[in-house]
């Protein structure tokens, strides 16, 4: 890879010198509020994340408060034990699972004057659980990687790891990303989106524009949430005997869908770290053709742990190319933090960007994370640059 492109130093965006005089002047460790859950269909891969992260923090350097949010969307004070955060016997965990009441609800005032986080729970005095420096936001998709937390963090005055509202928001929604990348020149594959409305009033002309799709850019599609992750609620279609079933399994997790073309070649992701002087792209990372998967679906990436290539074998013009494209999309989204970029390298020779994610899969075999590593970024590192980052960060404007 390009060296320009690689960490120079390990240090962090604030010191070790720098920590320890903001702790000393505040008496205390900066405190980090994990939130994980969520009411999105990814919940329990975000329990998985979040486990994994809670077991990086140097716990010498930060005191850790675990805010799990439930299926239905109740903040809940949970137990500090990542060791039950993990998938077991392909079954992924529930934050209900955690809860240290099965009533008591955690709030975070909305005053960015204060920073304190209350437990309240039915016929008792609130409890004050302290102030919290930062939040670690691991949610995945819909209420939570959307701009809808971030939004929250803003209006409590509390910095948080990640991209902000609007790079959020867009970094959701596939349609308004690929947008934003077009019109930054970016080169994204053909799409068609079909909005709720659409599909809902009128389904026989909704039907017939994606076959017309299908017929200008050929079988197989696919169709997918707008604003979804994981792979869930993704289906290959190969002809248009299984468009409608497709179609509601997309709606099941969003009632907004896209259709896309299948894009023949490679695929390969990048990862991008925010650093002192600016974001740069790790080494790429190649998921190779996933034989007992129709594509590279939940099962492949989170149960069945399909293995990745890293680094790519590319080209050193491949690498500095893909690099080059990771950032600019970063840059176009107004991204903050991390991002990891997915493209496909077709078969022409040309990359074309799928999609980013402004919080991707976290845990240590995760692409995004091992792409740092064969950087040079180890996973405590990296966990420690994201947290050091946020909390060097202001909220509001920036």
């Amino acid at each position: 890879m390009s060296s320009q492109n690689l960490p120079q130093s390990p240090e962090s965006p604030l010191s070790s010198e720098q920590s320890s005089e903001q702790s000393s002047e505040q008496g205390r460790k900066p405190r980090v509020a994990v939130v994980f859950g969520g009411r999105s269909s990814e919940h329990g891969i975000s329990v998985v994340t979040a486990g994994a992260i809670m077991s990086a923090i140097d716990r010498t350097k930060y005191d850790v408060l675990p805010i799990g949010i439930t299926r239905d969307g109740r903040w809940a004070l949970t137990a500090d034990d990542p060791a039950r955060m993990a998938i077991t016997d392909r079954k992924v965990p529930e934050v209900d699972q955690l809860t240290e009441s099965a009533r008591g609800v955690v709030a975070l005032s909305v005053d960015p004057g204060s920073r304190e986080v209350v437990l309240s729970e039915p016929g008792a005095v609130p409890t004050a659980l302290g102030e919290v420096d930062v939040v670690f936001p691991m949610l995945h998709g819909p209420y939570g990687e959307d701009g809808t937390l971030q939004g929250l963090l803003e209006l409590s005055g509390v910095p948080y790891v990640g991209a902000g509202v609007l790079a959020s928001a867009v970094g959701q929604d596939k349609e308004y990303m690929k947008r934003v990348f077009t019109s930054f020149g970016l080169p994204v594959g053909p799409y068609e989106v079909v909005r709720p409305r659409e599909w809902e009033s009128d389904r026989p002309a909704a039907r017939k524009r994606i076959m017309e799709f299908a017929a200008e850019h050929g079988w197989p599609l696919f169709v997918k949430p707008a604003r979804g992750g994981s792979s869930m609620g993704i289906t290959k279609v190969d002809d248009a005997a299984g468009l409608d079933e497709a179609v509601e399994e997309a709606r099941r997790h969003d009632p907004k869908f896209l259709v896309e073309s299948l894009l023949r070649g490679r695929e390969i992701e990048c990862g991008v770290l925010e650093f002192e002087d600016g974001p740069r792209a790790s080494v790429p990372a190649e998921i190779p053709p996933v034989t007992s998967h129709d594509f590279y679906d939940f099962e492949a990436k989170y149960i069945d742990s399909a293995a990745g290539l890293v680094p790519a074998p590319l080209t050193e013009e491949q690498t500095a190319e893909v690099q080059r494209l990771a950032v600019e999309a970063f840059e176009a989204a107004s991204c903050e933090g991390l991002v990891r970029a997915d493209f496909f390298l077709t078969e022409d020779g040309t990359f074309v960007i799928n999609e980013i994610n402004t919080m991707p899969g976290f845990t240590p075999i995760s692409m995004y994370p091992r792409m740092w590593q064969e950087s040079g970024v180890d996973y405590r590192e990296l966990v420690d640059r994201l947290i050091q980052s946020a909390l060097n960060r202001s909220t509001g404007l920036r």
